[in-house]
């Protein structure tokens, strides 16, 4: 059974960067398609990025241009480098197999994007 462990969140100032990272245990890791999901209190869950195996990218309107996901398959790790953090950024971001999450879900990490 796969886990997946989020971490990397945390509080930041509008404008201000953080890097997400997400380890994944099990096989076959490097051949998923992984993404990037958020979820914002009373909202639903939404997949803002998501990456191929071989490293092809896709991003959500609300994220394209100030976020970039990346993979290192022989970690079994994808990251997300969040840059230009809006207030509308705050939410507890998951990891996840995409475009649909198969996997058991993380405990997920809280980024908070306040001044």
């Amino acid at each position: 059974q796969v886990q997946l462990v989020e971490s990397g969140g945390g509080l930041v100032q509008p404008g201000g960067s953080l890097r997400l990272s997400c380890a994944a245990s099990g096989k076959f890791f490097s051949i998923y398609t992984m993404g990037w999901y958020r979820q914002a209190p009373g909202k639903q869950r939404e997949l803002v990025a998501r990456i191929t195996g071989d490293g092809s990218t896709n991003y959500g309107d609300s994220v394209k241009g100030r976020f970039t996901i990346s993979r290192d398959n022989a970690k079994n790790t994808i990251y997300l480098q969040m840059n230009s953090l809006k207030p509308e950024d705050t939410a507890v971001y998951y990891c996840n197999r995409a475009p649909m999450a198969t996997m058991n879900w993380g405990q997920g990490t809280q980024v908070t994007v306040s001044s």
